[in-house]
């Protein structure tokens, strides 16, 4: 092969691979083993839309709902997300962080090259396309797995402090405190000068106390919903407990915030949408404090978080980093673990 001809192999290499991009792709519902990493055609951004070159992407609960089709009630409710024997979008994933590699003929917030985060569509790829109004710029000093980990679980768990209206010196009870979003709960709390009792697995004691919770449960020794205990603010991101036993462990007016995705193998027909959906109906007729709150990911959700880590009010927790060509066993992990913190995957 003579130069010219390896120059102009090399430019054509280069030319094939900015035409395609890797993606974790799933054409069935089921287990973490439906997903494959297929080589597709890069994405073009719409006249408001970001193509992002991801860094690095974080999994959330939906993620495996989405992959298994569970509750199964989810696919008659939630037209966008589930068809009746797949996913509408067949590339997993909606969290990241990367640089902005084009932009559509409307956006003028971003330019090439910009570091950000947000939700995206298929974020689990080596591309991804991003509304332009779901992008934030990732914190100075922030490296793109941290800010992967933001988006989601961030806002969602600021809302879920917002919500409950806390006053300083107010007790909250979170289970599920050390997970993705509950350890971000806590760290908030924290901030707002509440008092915090952490419910959590006995391997993830120790990072809820480092995280500044005042008392930690492990709950294979404590049944927190017997201790008579009576918080102002109980929050429950597992969604495994029903009704009655919450409500033993929130005072007479006293406000229940639900966020739990539930636990994967459980709950396949209705899963946490029952509890979600009689917690409403009773708060409604009795007048108690029921909060079910949805983090939208816009970009002024996305820099009031950032603005908290910048502030060194939260700090993310990442628990294990993954390949984005092990995208099955990040998801598996987490499904059979009880992950400390956000579980990420590196492109």
């Amino acid at each position: 092969m003579t130069p010219a001809d390896a120059h102009h192999r090399s430019l054509h290499d280069e030319g094939v691979a900015r035409q395609t991009t890797r993606a974790v792709l799933q054409h069935r519902y089921g287990a973490p083993d439906v997903l494959e990493v297929s080589t597709i055609p890069t994405p073009s951004p719409g006249p408001d839309e970001v193509l992002v070159r991801v860094r690095a992407a974080s999994i959330n609960a939906r993620d495996w709902h989405v992959m298994r089709g569970e509750p199964r009630l989810a696919r008659l409710l939630d037209r966008r997300s589930f068809g009746l024997r797949r996913p509408r979008v067949a590339i997993r994933g909606t969290d990241l962080a990367g640089t902005v590699e084009a932009i559509g003929a409307e956006v003028t917030r971003w330019q090439v090259g910009d570091h950000v985060f947000g939700e995206g569509v298929g974020a689990l790829a080596d591309q991804a396309i991003v509304p332009a109004h779901q992008l934030a710029t990732i914190p100075d000093g922030l490296g793109f797995d941290e800010a992967a980990s933001l988006p989601l679980a961030g806002t969602t768990a600021k809302l879920i402090v917002d919500a409950a209206h806390p006053a300083p010196g107010n007790t909250i009870l979170v289970n599920g405190a050390s997970g993705g979003v509950g350890t971000f709960v806590i760290q908030l709390a924290k901030a707002r000068q509440l008092h915090v009792t952490a419910v959590v697995s006995p391997r993830n004691v120790d990072l809820a106390k480092s995280l500044g919770a005042d008392r930690v449960i492990d709950y294979t020794v404590d049944d927190f919903t017997l201790e008579g205990a009576q918080h102002d603010v109980v929050v429950d991101l597992v969604g495994n407990r029903n009704l009655r036993e919450l409500r033993r462990a929130c005072r007479p007016g006293g406000t229940l915030v639900l966020s739990g995705g539930g636990v994967s193998g459980t709950g396949r027909l209705i899963g946490p949408l029952r509890l979600l959906i009689w917690a409403q109906f009773y708060g409604a007729v009795r007048r108690w404090h029921v909060m079910v709150p949805q983090a939208v990911p816009d970009a002024d959700a996305l820099e009031r978080v950032a603005e908290l880590v910048a502030a060194q009010q939260v700090t993310p927790v990442i628990d294990r980093h993954f390949r984005l060509e092990n995208a099955a066993d990040a998801i598996r992990y987490m499904e059979t673990e009880h992950t400390s913190g956000k579980v990420v995957l590196t492109t």
